[in-house]
């Protein structure tokens, strides 16, 4: 069954909501930054979404207060999203509308800092003590708090394909009669845990990241929000995107290394098209997991060759954005939609020359197109793979 779309946004280093987004794309404008984040000296460049220190959750929301959260609020206010999910909640019933959230770290940040103010007793003071937002089930608990939706609500933590996966389970909740609606969406804000982490991996580029490029030295962290307001058939007059598919797969082949053949990729890719029932020379535009690092970008571009032809244009987006991690899947997968709605590919920015090595051209400017359907993929470690497929509700 197909997920009609009604409304999405996202929120990130390349801008706060849709309009700003956008701007960035079309100016070719990056929001990668130095590494200012407080407490990491780390020699790299960051997405990080600025003024997200001076925010202030409502008082029904205090308890739940961490960067994450704040993250997720301020996407939450973004393009009418909240009043959109307010006025569905009013005309379907708040345990008609589900929520799936994605997440990699969820709120970590909070509980660094709660380690750095152990009393002399090694516990943490009473404002740390916050089992709701220490939780990897944080991001669904606070945007159920925050909406009043009163459905079915899960977190999913998969590593980098998290807030892709979040359609998947969404539009199996929509066939099987739980709900009428989901919000989907993903939240992951910065913190030491995976600066430091990225780079013990030696996967960090002390530049900004260049996805493609024959001399791409590694990724850069980012930070964002995003979500999608999905529902069966008919629960929205207005919607005029839909999910089509999704596919998920999991290799298993290395804890970080994808498959060298990209077999996980092809099967998530395939039962994407499946799904959709198209054939791969139907998708115009694919927006990469394209994280910029050697081995990802090199096998992802082996497994598109392998079931594309050069007239599907590919590109990735984190030169704009960085790597969100658990909210990098909605962060492209709206990117990608946006493509769809506004007939734009954006190019991969900061990149100057294709890996020669590459067998599959990449698309490094912007450009018009005429796109019937996009897909987006999702890669995350140990080899979990999620691919969507995307295209207009009335196709």
């Amino acid at each position: 069954m197909r997920a009609q779309i009604q409304r999405y946004t996202c929120t990130s280093a390349a801008g706060t909501g849709m309009t700003a987004l956008r701007a960035s794309l079309a100016a070719r404008r990056s929001g990668l930054r130095p590494n200012d984040f407080e407490g990491c000296d780390l020699p790299t460049w960051i997405g990080r979404v600025p003024g997200l220190e001076d925010i202030d959750l409502p008082g029904h929301l205090l308890h739940l207060d961490s960067r994450n959260n704040r993250l997720a609020w301020l996407g939450l206010q973004q393009d009418g999203m909240l009043d959109a999910v307010q006025a569905v909640k009013a005309r379907l019933s708040p345990e008609r509308l589900g929520i799936v959230m994605g997440t990699s770290t969820s709120s970590i940040g909070f509980t660094e800092i709660g380690y750095r103010h152990l009393d002399e007793h090694d516990r943490m003071p009473p404002e740390f003590q916050a089992p709701e937002v220490q939780n990897l089930h944080g991001p669904g608990l606070f945007v159920a708090a925050a909406t009043g939706l009163t459905g079915p609500c899960l977190t999913i933590s998969t590593a980098c394909s998290s807030s892709a996966k979040v359609f998947a389970t969404g539009a199996r909740w929509l066939q099987c009669g739980l709900v009428d609606a989901v919000l989907v969406g993903g939240a992951d804000s910065l913190c030491l845990n995976t600066l430091y982490g990225f780079n013990s991996l030696q996967l960090l580029s002390s530049e900004p990241c260049r996805p493609s490029s024959a001399d791409r030295q590694g990724i850069n962290i980012g930070e964002a929000a995003g979500f999608a307001l999905i529902g069966r058939p008919g629960v929205f007059d207005d919607a005029e995107l839909s999910l089509l598919g999704y596919g998920e797969s999991s290799d298993a082949w290395h804890m970080s290394h994808p498959h060298p053949e990209g077999k996980g990729a092809l099967a998530a890719m395939d039962q994407a098209l499946t799904r959709a029932g198209l054939d791969p020379d139907a998708i115009g535009y694919i927006n990469l997991h394209g994280t910029a690092s050697k081995a990802n970008d090199a096998v992802e571009n082996v497994a598109i060759g392998q079931r594309f032809s050069p007239a599907t244009r590919i590109s990735s987006t984190k030169g704009w954005t960085g790597h969100a991690l658990g909210a990098a899947g909605i962060l492209e997968a709206v990117i990608a939609l946006d493509a769809l709605a506004a007939q734009r590919i954006p190019g991969t920015l900061n990149t100057d020359e294709v890996d020669p090595e590459f067998g599959f051209p990449v698309q490094l400017e912007n450009s018009e197109a005429s796109l019937d359907y996009v897909m987006s993929n999702s890669f995350g470690f140990g080899g979990n793979n999620a691919t969507l497929v995307f295209g207009r509700s009335d196709d």
